[in-house]
């Protein structure tokens, strides 16, 4: 299919869930209710650390209108000397998320949960809950935590043979990096630091759910994967995986940050004892405090090249913020950061810190923003002093087909030159600037994934189709597997009808996240298509008295593939569905694949920004990104992608970040104080779509979701370092940092 001319495959056909989300129809978690419904609440720590001494639930209980309260007890406990892997995530730790038990380790920790007939009672319950409280000594930054004499979170955590909040390494290495330098002409080394940013979606988390006295469990929640859920749910709760349905709403907005569990298991439990659904709702301040953002980050990167632009070694030290418990994106960070270029010599190490923060959760490739913050931010430095262009020096140094990878792979075709290329040429790149006006440019990468998933094609009786996947749709999935389908039968895309499926209608599908849905889904999907088209030749050829062989099928129809075998008339999807019933039965077929062949995405950026020196405002006037996106199989959600990912980034680079005041208290935990961009804040986002085909992908299928994000924070670091002629390491460059940054010097040479 890569080398036809598609009808469907390629053209921007009306979105399936469009007209229900903007005339408010769409089923959101918060919007599902059930009679007999009751609401729970979550009492949080107010403090960043403390042991728990005790807790006493029956002044809650004995309020009227209470029907439950549940604390650690009711939770699974996992030992911590052994890891309980589901996924990436680490079940020993998930149970302490959420809900804290021998100590509370940041503040909004959940420490108790309580269900009752109506909100206002349940937080009146929360209140009248006694928590003794030993208050300890907190470590919210890194610099803190890593501190020989930094309070530990916890003691089982070993570092170098003693208690640590270093709580795990990862270094990839190539080539012999000492000898590297030795050949370098121009080394630079850098320090550089970002700060944790929130994923920042509309809907908070929610949920309802429904255990009835026999234990079979029904779970209704706004995540990026029913099935995980229903495992989560399952390992911290006690109840079978067999006994839970887990069924997934829309979802207004994911990035990486529904991933896991936080309300589902509490609001299990709290429905398992009182007997009554339970529905519970984040308010947006529960969110800022208490779910994952993104790692903070310290870095230190050092680059060496030759005289001729070509870079010969590189290394690279990444911390990354684990929050409350291990797991920070060491591995986004350590093996994205140098995996745009053909470097011989490379040594790359994260380290997974834990403070006293709320755990982090993945945020759009997650880590690898940060590697590629700092090397960006070097590689230009390097270009600077040896007065070569910046997008020259990348090309020269991009990596392509055949290219040894620190991280493990060698390259197979890859379209990061191409973007590279493209930037170079593009009319962006050449426009005029201003005073006090600068353009930067960055190159990033992410891995991609496959793994499981399944589908179901079924043919209606009318002659239409229904695609059932597994997967929430965060990016414009149903869409595109809408094209799909309708391209492979030859039909119109509008007789195509796909459906999330739950966790009982559906066969297991990973979450929704690393850029793998499409890839991953129309693996399935095309094999289910396959497998249908057989059975409709087989029906028309039993309809004619010929071989199945004998029957073609084209442009939604059977015929026979010859006038050898029979003078027949064509017979169209529809017609041979109204005889399904004298022929068969139903028609359609499902597939359940661990997939693979997913291969990595790169893109190139140019952003151009105005200062404005008197305020420390950093404007962005235009940006531009360019990226392989293998197969733009519904080019509109492909661009959204690529703009989201770039509004993302912008506002991670210049005025996001989570601010803590003294008491260890997250100071600014709602949109008007968290300064996310707005409409106003930017400009129109141009996305350049570059199609290199996924050869191992029916469709060149090549994930998009995630690399948009990975090379902005150093685009527009670049950009303000043209304009300004002064370099910040330090993200966000919000108004203060710009100003305190600048001086008389600074603003001369910028003239």
């Amino acid at each position: 299919m890569n080398e036809i001319s598609n009808k469907w495959i390629g053209t921007n056909t009306i979105r399936p869930d469009g007209a229900d989300k903007v005339t408010g129809r769409a089923a959101y978690a918060a919007d599902t209710s059930m009679p007999g419904m009751i609401w729970g609440r979550v009492l949080r720590s107010p403090h960043p650390h403390a042991r728990i001494k005790s807790i006493d639930t029956s002044k809650a209980e004995a309020l009227q209108g209470v029907k439950a309260v549940v604390t650690s007890k009711d939770i699974v406990e996992f030992p911590v000397d052994k890891a309980v892997p589901l996924g990436i995530q680490d079940m020993r730790w998930m149970s302490r998320n959420v809900m804290a038990r021998e100590k509370a380790l940041f503040h909004g920790h959940p420490v108790a949960a309580v269900a009752a007939m109506s909100e206002a009672i349940a937080a009146e319950a929360c209140k009248l809950i006694e928590v003794d409280y030993e208050v300890l000594p907190w470590a919210i930054e890194i610099e803190d935590a890593i501190k020989p004499d930094a309070p530990i979170l916890h003691d089982f955590v070993q570092f170098e043979g003693k208690p640590s909040n270093i709580a795990g390494t990862l270094e990839h290495k190539l080539g012999d990096i000492e000898a590297g330098f030795a050949k370098a002409d121009v080394v630079i080394e850098r320090s550089f630091t970002t700060r944790p940013v929130h994923q920042g979606y509309i809907e908070t988390h929610a949920c309802l759910v429904s255990v009835l006295s026999d234990g079979k469990t029904t779970i209704w929640s706004s995540s990026q994967g029913q099935f995980m859920v229903r495992a989560m749910t399952s390992l911290l709760t006690g109840i079978p995986q067999s006994s839970i349905r887990a069924i997934p709403a829309e979802i207004g907005g994911g990035f990486g940050g529904k991933t896991i569990v936080y309300l589902e298991p509490l609001a299990t439990l709290l429905s398992k004892k009182s007997g009554r659904p339970v529905k519970m709702v984040m308010s947006r301040e529960e969110v800022m405090r208490a779910t994952g953002p993104t790692s903070g980050s310290t870095s230190t990167v050092k680059i060496g090249a030759t005289k001729d632009g070509t870079i010969v070694a590189a290394q690279g030290v990444f911390y990354l913020q684990a929050g409350a418990f291990p797991g920070s994106p060491i591995r986004g960070a350590a093996g994205c950061a140098f995996a745009p270029y053909n470097i011989a010599n490379v040594v790359s190490r994260g380290f997974d810190v834990v403070s006293n923060r709320s755990k982090v959760a993945a945020y759009r490739a997650p880590g690898a923003p940060i590697g590629a913050y700092a090397v960006e931010c070097v590689l230009d430095e390097i270009a600077e002093a040896l007065k070569i262009d910046p997008l020259d020096l990348r090309i020269k140094n991009a990596a392509r087909e055949g290219t040894k990878a620190a991280h493990g792979p060698v390259y197979p075709r890859i379209g990061l030159l191409e973007t590279m290329e493209a930037a170079r040429k593009h009319p962006h790149y050449k426009a005029p600037l201003g005073k006090f006006q600068g353009r930067g440019v960055a190159s990033g990468y992410w891995f991609n994934a496959g793994g499981e998933s399944s589908a179901q094609v079924n043919i209606t009786e009318d002659g239409n189709v229904v695609v059932t996947t597994g997967h929430p749709d965060i990016g414009g999935s149903r869409a595109a597997i809408a094209n799909i389908a309708a391209e492979l039968l030859g039909i119109d895309y509008r007789r195509v009808s796909v459906l999330i499926g739950d966790t009982a209608t559906v066969g297991y599908s990973n979450l929704t996240g690393g850029s793998r849905v499409l890839f991953a889904s129309a693996i399935v999907v095309t094999d289910s298509a396959e497998q249908v088209i057989g059975q409709l030749k087989a029906r028309a050829a039993k309809i004619w008295g010929i071989s199945a062989d004998a029957v073609v099928w084209e442009n939604g129809e059977a015929r026979p593939s010859g006038d050898h075998t029979g003078n027949f008339p064509t017979m169209t999807l529809a017609e041979i569905a109204a005889k399904a019933s004298e022929t068969g039965g139903p028609i359609g077929a499902g597939v359940q694949l661990n997939t693979t062949g997913a291969e990595g995405g790169f893109s190139t950026h140019i952003c151009d920004v105005e200062v404005d020196v008197d305020l420390g405002i950093v404007r962005v006037l235009r940006y531009t990104s360019f990226q392989d996106v293998g197969r733009a199989i519904h080019p509109a959600y492909v661009e959204g992608q690529i703009q989201g990912g770039a509004v993302q980034g912008i506002g991670w680079a210049l005025n996001e970040e989570y601010i803590y005041n003294k008491k260890g208290h997250v100071d600014n935990p709602g949109f008007l104080d968290y300064r996310m961009p707005v409409c106003s804040d930017m400009p129109m986002l141009d996305a350049v779509m570059i199609e290199i085909p996924n050869p191992k992908h029916p469709q060149g299928v090549r994930g998009v979701g995630e690399v948009p994000l990975v090379p902005v924070m150093a685009a527009v670091a670049n950009a303000v370092h043209s304009a300004l002629g002064k370099r910040y390491y330090s993200l966000p460059m919000s108004p203060p940092k710009v100003l305190e940054g600048l001086d008389e010097g600074t603003l001369q040479a910028a003239e």
